[in-house]
């Protein structure tokens, strides 16, 4: 649990204990200097990679509180710290992917428990739940989490966890986040969000009412397409905390040194990166609103979403993701071959634009009747804006789609 230091606030040149919560900070502050900020015995700007397996200990019965890195290692406590203090919770957890965070956090529930999530959710955590936690006994029901009395309907007695995708992955749906967490809470059952579109600079689940956030930190947190990870943060429970604690030094999925020091050095951007995808999303996607071979966009910034109101509600910004439907099959080949600054790659939340074509990439394994009920077809694009000049990312479109 993290400790604020009465004396030092933010110079501690002595131990890894003491950290600063940075409460009288704003976000954008608390992004760039982190928990401790600093290498507290050197007084190093920038956290190092601790690149190290094990530790020395003084004697016996002492120690420096790192024995070995699988367990504790100073640069991903660092990340973890940090998490923490921008997410609000008492504890965070860096793992190799976001996929090894949501396993941690399914891992939660026992054989028999039941699991309501978000229809339309990332392809991984689909397969996640059906094809590997299914054989274990957990049961779950997928719904649209934007429609509350759906959601109500889901609930079991054995109901045990909410996981929402907000917004949706790749539809663009919207959940309340406040009032799921209400209806979780009065069946007994958690909340678990992932964060992964927005990042805890345009929202904050856990003082909306959720238990848990989830990210793939490999997107805007690290936000530059050179390193996989995952983050788990904890609101309040201790009991929790301990059970990924464990879960993550049984299974050995924690985040390696280098890695964890490159999502670090992202966070420090992350504020002016957000800012910069959520203007540009914004242009984007009312361009692609005027242009006749696009049928439908999917973004949750247009008033006319059609959970706005929500959205406006629980964020401060609307992100950097956009999908969108195209006239054709044919279109859709000559948009992705015809990209040139644009890359035709998987992910998002990185600094160059991205586009992606769902159905055979992202949500390969998503059952086709699925995918199809969802409107994820063969039509379907999706677009991670990146920070670059927005009007080089229009005029790239343009040239693909209309050229």
């Amino acid at each position: 649990m993290s400790k604020q230091m009465e004396e030092n606030n933010m110079k501690n040149f002595s131990n890894y204990t003491d950290f600063d919560t940075k409460e009288n900070l704003h976000f954008e502050s608390k992004a760039v200097h982190g928990a401790l900020g600093t290498e507290p015995l050197t007084g190093a700007v920038s956290m190092p990679i601790f690149q190290a397996a094990t530790f020395r200990h003084p004697e016996l019965g002492e120690s420096t509180g790192f024995a070995y890195s699988r367990l504790e290692n100073p640069t991903r406590q660092e990340l973890e710290r940090t998490m923490a203090i921008l997410e609000g919770g008492i504890k965070g957890f860096a793992f190799s992917s976001g996929q090894a965070a949501n396993m941690a956090v399914f891992s939660l529930l026992n054989p028999g428990e039941h699991v309501i999530l978000s229809d339309d959710i990332y392809g991984g955590t689909f397969r996640i739940i059906g094809d590997v936690f299914g054989k274990y006994g957990i049961e779950h029901t997928y719904v649209d989490m934007s429609d509350l009395d759906e959601v109500k309907a889901a609930i079991r007695p054995n109901t045990k966890m909410f996981f929402i995708e907000t917004p949706t992955n790749p539809m663009m749906k919207v959940a309340d986040i406040h009032a799921v967490s209400e209806i979780a809470k009065s069946v007994n059952a958690l909340t678990v969000v992932d964060n992964t579109f927005l990042t805890p600079y345009f929202q904050k689940p856990l003082t909306l009412g959720a238990d848990i956030v989830t990210h793939s930190s490999t997107k805007y947190l690290g936000g530059h397409n050179d390193t996989i990870s995952g983050i788990v943060v904890i609101k309040d429970n201790e009991e929790i905390a301990d059970q990924i604690h464990i879960h993550m030094k049984s299974h050995g999925s924690q985040l390696a040194p280098l890695d964890s020091w490159l999502v670090l050095r992202g966070i420090k951007t992350l504020a002016v990166r957000m800012d910069r995808h959520n203007e540009n999303a914004m242009k984007v996607a009312e361009w692609l609103r005027t242009q006749p071979k696009v049928k439908k966009v999917y973004y949750v910034g247009f008033a006319d979403h059609k959970d706005y109101e929500v959205t406006r509600k629980q964020t401060t910004g609307f992100g950097g993701m956009i999908s969108f439907t195209v006239d054709s099959f044919e279109t859709v080949k000559k948009i992705l071959k015809g990209v040139d600054m644009i890359m035709f790659a998987e992910s998002l939340g990185g600094t160059e634009t991205l586009i992606t074509y769902p159905t055979t990439q992202t949500h390969e394994d998503t059952p086709a009747d699925i995918k199809e009920k969802l409107g994820i077809t063969d039509c379907f694009l999706r677009m991670s804006v990146g920070i670059e000049n927005v009007e080089d990312i229009i005029a790239d479109l343009d040239r693909a789609m209309n050229g």
